[in-house]
């Protein structure tokens, strides 16, 4: 059963910065992609940032372009996202989801597995 575990969400003020992890298990994610999604209080979820873990191709939001970094550790099949700069409309709960297939996509049915998520708050 593969399960992925999100950590490092908190509060923090505006202008800072946060890095979240996302670590895999019961499974080969060698070969597939990751992607990290938010949901803000009473709107949909949406895409933030993805990266394909055999090629490292990675695509961002544009609200996030500049800011945000994703990063893998293939051999700790861990994934990362760096957050700087950080704006209270980055206030949401983070998901890491994991995707079977190899090309790298935004849309959440693109994805097949996801965490429980972690609350990232941006405030002062």
């Amino acid at each position: 059963q593969v399960q992925l575990v999100e950590s490092g969400g908190g509060l923090v003020q505006p202008g800072g910065s946060l890095r979240l992890s996302c670590e895999a298990s019961g499974g080969t994610f060698t070969r597939y992609v990751r992607g990290w999604f938010r949901q803000a209080p009473g709107k949909e979820r949406e895409f933030v940032a993805a990266i394909g873990l055999t090629t490292g191709y990675t695509q961002y939001a544009d609200s996030v372009k500049g800011r945000f970094t994703i990063s893998r550790d293939n051999a700790k099949d861990m994934v990362y996202l760096q957050m700087s700069s950080l704006k209270a409309e980055d206030t949401a709960v983070y998901y890491c989801a994991g995707r079977s297939g190899v090309d790298v996509v935004t849309l959440q049915t693109g994805y097949d597995y996801w965490g429980q998520g972690t609350q990232v708050t941006v405030s002062s």
